[in-house]
């Protein structure tokens, strides 16, 4: 069985949009999103039990390389990163048609995924990468079987659990409350280096203009303000005397 997880890499200060570029800034320092380790790990255990192989599949900058290296630390097989400057600026659609290449391209049984990305929340990439590969998805996976050439997936929901059978190959967005995700060993740490990665360019995958970055996107941010001022505030400072400005300044509101 060929098992490809996507794993993003994401920014480790705060988030910080560009009021230039009026995107994300990810100039920083950043790591693999936490929600794909998750996956990363499903990824193995089903190696483990069934065999096969495990491919990581990435997008993004020239960094995200670290991230990649992280998942073949933890016992991936091999990994693919597509980076170009045409892709910057992708939204979700652009970002789909992307992955949705290099996957046709690695033509995997299973493809897992984070349950979202922790710098942009969005928890739906999954199902578009789905949509443009014509496979069946089973997102919020907190449980995950195959047997027989189906893959089943176990996810809570506010009314009990939902159990969900799907025909292979198939899409799965993973929970992190699905399993606890190993550590790389010095030993994972030393291998990754020596497994194949490979660093794709969008004409590589066959994907011309047009089809990424803002060209290809379908969300534009027309501009950034501000939020709102909440009205008159009232600021104190702790010089020993706060409790009483506190009980003051409510008394002459009426609220104690």
């Amino acid at each position: 069985m060929k098992i490809a997880v996507c794993v993003k890499h994401v920014p480790e200060q705060s988030k910080r949009i560009d009021p230039a570029t009026k995107r994300l800034d990810r100039s920083g320092e950043g790591a693999i999103n936490p929600f794909d380790v998750h996956a990363v790990e499903e990824a193995l255990k089903l190696k483990e039990d069934r065999g096969g192989e495990v491919v990581v599949v990435s997008m993004g900058p020239a960094g995200a390389q670290d991230s990649v290296r992280k998942a073949l630390a933890m016992g991936a097989d091999s990994a693919l990163l597509i980076t170009d400057e045409a892709a910057a600026g992708s939204d979700l659609v652009a970002t789909a048609n992307v992955l949705a290449a290099a996957l046709e391209s690695e033509a995997p049984d299973l493809v897992l995924f984070g349950q979202q990305a922790g710098d942009s929340d969005g928890a739906v990439l999954w199902a578009a990468v789905a949509d443009r590969l014509h496979r069946p998805v089973i997102s919020q996976v907190a449980n995950l079987s195959v047997a027989d050439g189906k893959v089943r997936g176990k996810r809570q929901t506010e009314f009990g659990y939902d159990v969900i059978e799907a025909p292979i190959p198939a899409v799965l967005a993973v929970s992190d409350a699905i399993n606890e995700p190993r550590y790389p060993s010095l030993k994972g740490i030393m291998g990754a280096r020596s497994k194949p990665q490979r660093t794709v360019s969008l004409s590589e995958l066959g994907l011309e203009g047009g089809v990424t970055g803002e060209a290809g996107s379908k969300t534009v941010v027309q501009a950034l303000s501000d939020p709102p001022p909440r009205g008159d505030t009232v600021k104190i400072e702790d010089d020993g005397s706060a409790a009483e400005k506190i009980v003051e300044f409510l008394a002459e509101r009426k609220l104690v």
